[in-house]
């Protein structure tokens, strides 16, 4: 029902001429053609500045100006943990077509393919440390630059997190024209977070509560609890997450829709 509210919410923005469905994907979310024609190429990608001359040579490779002419549209949907992102993100990318990209997905594809991104952000990841920002800014453009998104548009998952990673995106190119925003309140989060399971085979999440696993033995003795689904964990996260959006909320105030999540 939330989806549906959130979908359709975000199909009444602007004026009812601009809509179609998929298939003409370019009015979507209340964008008229014209603002596709003008913003939606956004003259493409410029590469980040970097912060090592390695990170300079691995974006290099990708060209200093990546053309992006956007037929679809261009989102960046943010909430707390267990906010429902995801259910969300499903439901979007079923109405409209476009490409979710989740950064951790991303980033696990550069590393398994072994390009010079994945071999500088595996370093880091080995050493139990965070990849740098110019690194997951060059991931991304790199994943914005293939095809599918291209053609289809895309849906960035909890990207960017920080002020930092806002404003490398921003000098980048990289544009969004709608900033999806989930507000849930932080007893209800820490409720759907204490039942959370997920399933390591299929990749579904269910909850104990709200959204039961299946009675499938073989299902219910594989399903995992995270360390850090706890409520004293979840506290701590949900604060650190308060911090983040409200760093990154002026950069995309204007294009912003929240949502009760």
């Amino acid at each position: 029902v939330v989806a549906t509210i959130l979908v359709s919410a975000v199909l009444l923005v602007g004026t009812a001429s601009a809509f179609v469905l998929p298939g003409n994907p370019s009015p979507l979310l209340g964008l008229r053609g014209s603002a596709v024609q003008t913003k939606g190429a956004f003259l493409g990608l410029r590469t980040s500045p970097s912060s090592s001359s390695r990170l300079s040579a691995a974006t290099s490779r990708q060209s200093n100006t990546i053309n992006l002419e956007m037929a679809g549209p261009k989102i960046i949907i943010a909430g707390a943990p267990a906010s429902g992102k995801g259910t969300q993100c499903e439901f979007i990318v079923e109405k409209f077509g476009v490409v979710h990209i989740s950064t951790g997905d991303a980033l696990r594809e550069q590393v398994k393919e072994g390009t010079d991104l994945g071999k500088l952000a595996k370093e880091y990841m080995d050493k139990g440390g965070l990849v740098p920002d110019d690194v997951m800014i060059g991931i991304v453009e790199s994943r914005l630059a293939q095809d599918d998104c291209k053609e289809k548009g895309w849906l960035l998952d909890g990207f960017p997190r920080t002020g930092v990673q806002a404003e490398a995106m921003a000098k980048a190119g990289i544009v969004a024209e709608k900033f999806i925003l989930l507000n849930v309140p932080d007893e209800v989060l820490i409720e759907r977070c204490i039942g959370r399971r997920s399933d390591p085979v299929t990749g579904k999440i269910y909850h104990l509560k709200f959204n039961p696993p299946p009675a499938d033995e073989e299902v219910q003795a594989r399903l995992v609890h995270r360390s850090d689904d706890t409520e004293e964990a979840m506290v701590k996260r949900i604060e650190q997450y308060k911090k983040n959006v409200q760093a990154i909320k002026d950069y995309y105030k204007d294009i912003t829709m929240e949502f009760d999540g």
